[in-house]
């Protein structure tokens, strides 16, 4: 990431500023249209990606050297009158923290299709995304010159599988060869096309009825020959209320296609005025008034994605919903709801410093960033992505957007002393940008655990680990911390006898213990009689077997679910003392544990899974082979999706966010709880003798 000396687009009235996010699944072509367009618009250089397999929206080289995007890239450009901000998202399921992050910055998203890959399950889960936010949508068909590409048909499964409201707005031209020539545009009368006088009427009556123009639908019943300036109005009121979702064609290495998806952006798209601004309240959780996009209101941002550069320090793309941002200013940072994930809430004043329009890694100052707009700023040296931005005078709170829950662990040690000196801060500023990681340090087996999405996720976080902030760790297995409990009842006796000279130390305990029911945990109790044991020391002994338990008899496993009762004892009037009871106590549980064995319990946890009702049968068939116990199912026609229910072994679902994905193709999702313990079965450990 650098600065640039030249000019950015100049800061332009909310009614035109169009920020779209570049929806579509991995290999749909999202990159290679948003540098066609940014290159059709004089932005950026033709040549570029397609010689050295770069791009000018990588922030990041993970996204270079594996060829897939991984994180959330950036352009704002000038376009006919208007500032266009793309937000190209990535296709991947691990990456939807990224994809959620750029459908809070835009006011519509433009769906990439593949006329080669189609529309596919992964597709029509990323649909369901941007539905499930209200999000205006229009697809764009691409990769039109590939072989195998079948637009026709890409057309139709976009209108049958992605819902009603989807009309074709462009059909194809192909040469006598059978290559694509042109598009046609059906919002111009005597569109040559097979079928073209159907889909016109079609899409005119799409839009006339979704916009509720009655002066328009008697022109149109009158027999009046509307062209594409007398609908776009209507249609980019129709697009606005998110039911009406145009379908272009675009070919981006020809050029084809490219002015008209430019000009149904800028005339087409809702402005930030018509998309509106999320719910907001106080820091404290009071009411706040609702927001307007008023370059004049209060300032109120959100911080839309957080990356770390080595020269210019923290940089944080911010989405401004109302008021205006200009450099050297005051704000107030607030980070509320992200406790749970490792994030705690936080709220203190900082000051921002330069203010940019973003290009991909190039950064372009400008003077200021008003309601609508998208910008980067730096020296924010606590805002997290999620944050909100405000004056400090009337802080704000924008709620922070849904983010999956991270379940795939990865156990991580430092390479060296020098690195693990480095780890810690590394994985800090790690956790900032991304809220959908969550670093832990197991309270169980003391493993550095970094919960992420997936595998991939994973992947991605070790890299920038390695390359942006210069630490070298390994991944060693996760360890499932296994515990015990008593085989049956026993009773033993706990004996230190020691005399050396001066005070001994002197105590006898005689403890009864049996296995107490799943999840009681460690209970004492004491029935001594005549004082044999002196009530002073009776809490000696308790702490020295809770100690024992807590430690384990056996490999460090912890011994739970035991009921200790302290029933007899002996102690000396001189050399009887505190530590010397709870050490007896801590005898007296390694005795218990040889008189009556133990038995290895594994943790359990209670499953939810959710995917298409199309995958039931593969998700079961999948838990069966990991010793799950289905316990029910929910089907929700209206979704298509079935939630399955089940209690599975823990050490069972490690790796399974991958597997999932695999029998679902990138479909399904669950989460989890602890359900308790159960023994373990002979094959997974050997209890010691």
């Amino acid at each position: 990431m650098g600065r640039d000396v030249s000019p950015a687009p100049a800061p332009r009235e909310a009614s035109r500023v169009r920020n779209v996010a570049l929806v579509g699944r991995s290999g749909a072509g999202k990159t290679t249209l948003a540098e066609a367009l940014l290159a059709a618009t004089g932005t950026v250089p033709r040549a570029g990606r397609i010689e050295d397999g770069t791009t000018c929206l990588d922030s990041d080289e993970v996204e270079v050297r594996q060829q897939r995007s991984v994180t959330l890239g950036v352009a704002t450009f000038e376009h006919d009158g208007a500032r266009i901000t793309l937000l190209d998202t990535p296709g991947s399921p691990d990456f939807v923290g990224e994809l959620r992050a750029g459908l809070r910055a835009a006011d519509a998203a433009l769906f990439v299709v593949s006329a080669v890959g189609g529309v596919d399950a992964a597709t029509v889960q990323l649909w369901e995304e941007c539905a499930a936010v209200g999000m205006p949508r229009a697809v764009v068909v691409t990769q039109l010159d590939r072989p195998r590409a079948d637009v026709e048909e890409t057309v139709r499964l976009c209108q049958t599988v992605l819902g009603t409201g989807v009309y074709p707005v462009h059909l194809v031209d192909r040469g006598p060869d059978g290559s694509v020539q042109a598009v046609v545009n059906l919002l111009e009368p005597g569109a040559q096309a097979p079928d073209a006088d159907r889909l016109r009427s079609e899409l005119i009556e799409g839009i006339i009825g979704e916009s509720e123009d009655e002066a328009l639908m008697e022109r149109y019943l009158a027999g009046d020959e509307l062209v594409q300036g007398d609908l776009m109005t209507d249609l980019e009121t129709a697009v606005a209320r998110g039911h009406f979702h145009p379908v272009l064609c675009a070919a981006p290495l020809q050029g084809i296609g490219l002015d008209a998806l430019l000009y149904l952006i800028v005339n087409g798209f809702p402005c930030p005025m018509e998309h509106g601004c999320p719910p907001v309240s106080r820091p404290d959780g009071s009411k706040a008034p609702p927001l307007a996009c008023d370059p004049d209101g209060p300032l109120v941002a959100e911080v839309v994605k957080t990356t770390t550069d080595p020269y210019l320090g923290r940089v944080s793309l911010l989405r401004v919903f109302s008021g205006t941002l200009t450099p050297d200013t005051p704000v107030h940072v607030s980070g509320h709801g992200g406790a749970d994930r490792g994030h705690p809430d936080h709220d203190v004043d900082e000051r921002i410093g330069a203010i940019s329009s973003p290009l991909g890694s190039t950064l372009r100052p400008v003077a200021s960033c008003p309601a609508g707009d998208v910008c980067a700023v730096t020296r924010l040296t606590s805002a997290e992505t999620g944050d909100t931005l405000s004056s400090p005078g009337d802080p704000r709170l924008v709620p922070p957007w849904d983010l999956p829950v991270p379940q795939h662990p990865v156990a991580v040690e430092a390479a060296s002393r020098a690195d693990e000196d480095r780890l810690g801060p590394a994985l800090a500023r790690l956790a900032a940008e991304d809220p959908t990681l969550r670093v832990e340090r197991s309270r169980d087996t003391g493993q550095l655990l970094l919960w992420c999405v997936g595998e991939a996720h994973g992947e991605v976080l070790l890299e920038r680990l390695r390359t942006r902030h210069g630490v070298a760790v390994t991944t060693v297995p996760v360890r499932v911390p296994m515990v015990e409990t008593l085989a049956g009842p026993a009773k033993a006796t706990g004996r230190l006898v020691k005399q050396s000279g001066g005070h001994g130390q002197y105590a006898v305990v005689v403890v009864e213990a049996e296995p107490g029911p799943p999840g009681s945990g460690i209970t004492f109790t004491q029935r001594v009689v005549g004082g044999a044991v002196p009530s002073q020391y009776h809490g000696s002994v308790e702490k020295g077997i809770r100690t024992q338990a807590a430690k384990g008899v056996h490999d460090d496993r912890p011994l739970v679910d035991v009921a200790f009762v302290l029933v007899d004892g002996k102690a000396h009037s001189v050399d009887s003392s505190d530590a010397a009871f709870q050490s007896a106590g801590a005898l007296a549980v390694r005795e218990l544990a040889a008189a009556a064995g133990t038995k290895v319990l594994e943790p359990w946890c209670e499953v939810e899974v959710v995917v298409p009702g199309e995958h039931v049968g593969a998700v079961m068939s999948d838990l069966s082979s990991r010793r799950a116990r289905v316990t029910g199912s929910d089907a929700d026609p209206d979704r298509d999706r079935t939630t399955v229910r089940a209690e599975v072994p823990e050490i069972e679902l490690l790796g399974y966010a991958g597997a999932l994905r695999s029998v679902s193709h990138g479909t399904g999702s669950f989460s989890r709880r602890p359900l308790g313990h159960e023994p373990a079965p002979a094959s997974l450990v050997a209890v010691p003798a």
